[in-house]
C-alpha cells in the first residue's frame, strides 16, 4: 500500500511538472477566443452609438462656438460642413473680408463610421422645427441643407455665417433681413437609420436646436427635440 501511495504521488508530481497538455491549452485558447468575440459583438453597437453622439455634440459645439465668437468679437464667423472628404469635417473660421485663412480657423473631424448623412427614409418625415409658417427647415433631400431664406433660398448650402448680432446669414457681409440662413444638418451612422441626429438653425436669431430620430410605428418616424 505504501509503495502504491508513493507511486501515485510521484505520478501526480510528474504530471504537474510536465505542464499543461496540448488539449488543455487548445481548450483554454478556444474559450478565450469565444469570450473575446462575444465581448466585441456586445460592445460594437454601443461604441457606434457613442461615435454618433460625439459627432452630434461636436456639431452643436462648433456652431455655438462660431456664434459666440461672432458676437464677442463683433465680426462674422463661418461654419462649413463637408461630406466630400473622409472623415467628414466641420470648419470654423473668421470670415471677415481678407481673413478667411486666419490662424483662428479650427477644423473638427467626425468620428469613424459617422457621416453627414440623410437617409432616404426621412425625406417623408416632417423636418425638425418645421411649422405651418416655417415649413422649409430642410427637406431631407440633402445631408447638409442650409440656405433657406426669406428671399427664396432653395437650400442645399454647406456654409453658414454667424454675425455680430447673433444671427446666421448667407454671406459674411451680414446684410440682414432677407439673408437670414435657416437650415439643418443630418448626422448618422449610415448602417443604422435610428442613429440619425439633426441640428437645425433659425437664421434670424441664430438659435440652434438638436434632434434625434425615433420610430413612430411601422415605417413612420419622428424627430424629437433633445
Amino acid at each position: 500500500m505504501l509503495m502504491r501511495s508513493l507511486e501515485s504521488i510521484a505520478l501526480h508530481r510528474r504530471r504537474r511538472e510536465s505542464g499543461f497538455s496540448l488539449l488543455e491549452m487548445v481548450t483554454v485558447l478556444a474559450i478565450s477566443i469565444i469570450m473575446s468575440a462575444v465581448a466585441i459583438f456586445s460592445l460594437t453597437p454601443l461604441l457606434n452609438q457613442q461615435h454618433v453622439t460625439n459627432a452630434y455634440n461636436t456639431t452643436l459645439a462648433s456652431m455655438r462656438q462660431a456664434r459666440d465668437n461672432a458676437v464677442s468679437q463683433r465680426t462674422s464667423y463661418s461654419v462649413t460642413f463637408s461630406n466630400s472628404v473622409s472623415p467628414n469635417t466641420i470648419t470654423v473660421a473668421l470670415a471677415s473680408a481678407g481673413f478667411q485663412n486666419d490662424q483662428s480657423t479650427v477644423i473638427y473631424q467626425l468620428p469613424p463610421g459617422v457621416q453627414f448623412y440623410a437617409a432616404s427614409a426621412i425625406a417623408s418625415t416632417t423636418a425638425p422645427d418645421s411649422t405651418a409658417t416655417q415649413p422649409t427647415m430642410g427637406t431631407g433631400a440633402h445631408a447638409i441643407d442650409f440656405g433657406y431664406t426669406g428671399s427664396g433660398g432653395t437650400g442645399g448650402q454647406s456654409t453658414i455665417y454667424f454675425c455680430p448680432d447673433g444671427s446666421a446669414q448667407t454671406a459674411s457681409t451680414c446684410a440682414g433681413s432677407g439673408n437670414w440662413d435657416d437650415g439643418v444638418v443630418y448626422i448618422a451612422n449610415p448602417t443604422n437609420l435610428l442613429s440619425s441626429r439633426a441640428v437645425d438653425l433659425w437664421g434670424a436669431t441664430g438659435r440652434i436646436h438638436g434632434w434625434r430620430l425615433y420610430s413612430a410605428g411601422g415605417s413612420s418616424y419622428q424627430w424629437v427635440r433633445q
